[in-house]
């Protein structure tokens, strides 16, 4: 065969055997639009949503909760809890990211911790997504990621109420930053995601009962043991030095907490608007429930029994908000401030802990009323959206106490191990003598007010 024949037939069986693949191509192509065709694509209405629950709930933080707690202590620490709220938030924002994300939501089929794929963030990107409760429905994982930092940044802030007024400002931010990672990163693994342990048997908490509020309330108690009282603790004058500052910071509280709660439901939809109801009606069900309690108990009403109302409420809808309907919200909160207003006052007293800003009283003590009462106010008979299939009460309020136990258990041994920790290497307390000057001065050189 000559050379020009050779080509010739060559060119022939090139030919052929492009007509031959061209079915195969065609079909390859079609599989691969249909594919793209059929994924999900985030709509902009729940990302905007989300980008605005995420704003909402860094204003918890920042300026909420610190002028909550700094309206509750004595002036002279005024600067020390706003400065302790802006550091531990800072810091733990940088840790989600490099590995609490991850830990957390990192795909990993552990019930404890979700792995570390994603650490660094790794394999997040403008075009990747996170699944909602709706099927086939997603939001950009960015703001997914973002949503569930500012859950994670507040958290083991709300815990410095506890010890206010007494501990180093070094080992309040270390404690914080191994607390988040041995404690907080866990535990909302095993609540919230698809492969945690809690979450496989089907525990309810829509916002953060148990992952939030009880995980800083027993974290707090610790700590104010461990810690120990305030100098002068029940001799000295140690009311809140600003009860306008207070309702100034729970205010700001109850406007975000609309983020924290609506926003837990990754899609503006109905579920969002239930959310939002609820944190309206047992908001407000707790402030007047409160301040009822202390008109039969003290004779008056104070702004203090308003504010503690007010988070009280918050707290204990908070893992129930997209699952009761609004009359139980309502019972939720005319229910939760009695129990809160008992441990505050009577409980408190009776054993001399020094709790500076009832973090345990209110936050943990609400969240486990919160947690265990969602198991009854889901129902449907009782305006709830109703339990999984093969569901009844009495074994949906076995979980959330199951839950509830879990999230004790490791909470507090772990915390105990971690203040131990922080003690050894830095020391809890500040001197005797930097306590009594305050820790505004003692701790950052500088004062909240200026005697003129």
């Amino acid at each position: 065969m000559t050379f020009s024949k050779l080509s010739s037939t060559l060119a022939r069986v090139g030919t052929l055997s492009a007509a031959m693949l061209a079915p195969a191509i065609a079909f390859a192509q079609d599989a691969t639009a249909t594919a793209a065709a059929a994924a999900p694509v985030p709509d902009k209405g729940d990302t905007a949503f989300m980008f605005i629950s995420t704003i909402l709930v860094l204003f918890m933080l920042v300026p909420g909760l610190a002028l909550f707690y700094g309206g509750l202590v004595r002036a002279k620490n005024m600067l020390s809890v706003l400065m302790q709220c802006t550091m531990i938030g800072a810091v733990v924002m940088l840790l989600w990211v490099f590995y609490g994300y991850s830990f957390a939501f990192g795909g990993g089929t552990s019930p404890y911790w979700g792995g570390t794929a994603k650490m660094f963030l790794s394999g997040v990107s403008t075009s990747t997504t996170a699944a909602t409760f709706s099927k086939g429905v997603v939001i950009p994982e960015f703001i997914f990621m973002l949503f569930q930092m500012t859950f994670a940044a507040i958290t083991p802030a709300l815990i410095i109420g506890a010890f206010a007024e007494r501990i180093k400002f070094g080992a309040a931010v270390l404690f914080c930053a191994l607390w988040a990672t041995f404690v907080y990163f866990p535990i909302a693994h095993m609540v919230w995601d698809s492969n945690g342990m809690l979450f496989k048997m089907g525990a309810l908490d829509f916002a953060g009962g148990t992952v939030v509020h009880i995980n800083a309330g027993i974290a707090g108690i610790v700590g104010a043991l461990m810690v120990g009282k305030r100098v002068g603790f029940g001799k000295d004058m140690m009311a809140p030095h600003s009860m306008t500052l207070t309702m100034v910071g729970a205010s700001m509280l109850w406007v975000g907490w609309f983020g924290f709660n609506a926003g837990s439901n990754l899609e503006a939809s109905g579920g969002a608007m239930l959310a939002t109801v609820n944190t309206f009606v047992a908001t407000a069900a707790a402030i007047i429930s409160w301040s009822i309690v202390e008109t039969f108990t003290r004779g008056k009403a104070s702004m203090l029994g308003g504010a503690s109302g007010m988070v009280a409420g918050l707290v204990a809808v908070t893992p129930a908000a997209g699952i009761v309907g609004p009359m139980g919200a309502i019972a939720l909160g005319l229910i939760v401030s009695p129990l809160c207003y008992f441990f505050v006052s009577v409980v408190k007293n009776k054993f001399g802990y020094d709790d500076t800003a009832d973090v345990f009283g209110v936050h943990c003590i609400g969240g486990i009323f919160g947690a265990l009462a969602t198991g009854v106010f889901a129902s449907a008979s009782l305006g709830g959206v109703g339990y999984a299939e093969g569901v009844t009460m009495s074994s949906q309020v076995t979980v959330q106490a199951t839950a509830v136990i879990t999230t004790i258990l490791w909470c507090g041994i772990g915390s105990a191990i971690l203040y131990k920790v922080v003690d050894v290497i830095i020391g809890l307390r500040v001197a005797p003598e930097a306590e009594r000057e305050g820790l505004d001065l003692a701790s950052h050189g500088e004062a909240a007010y200026h005697n003129s």
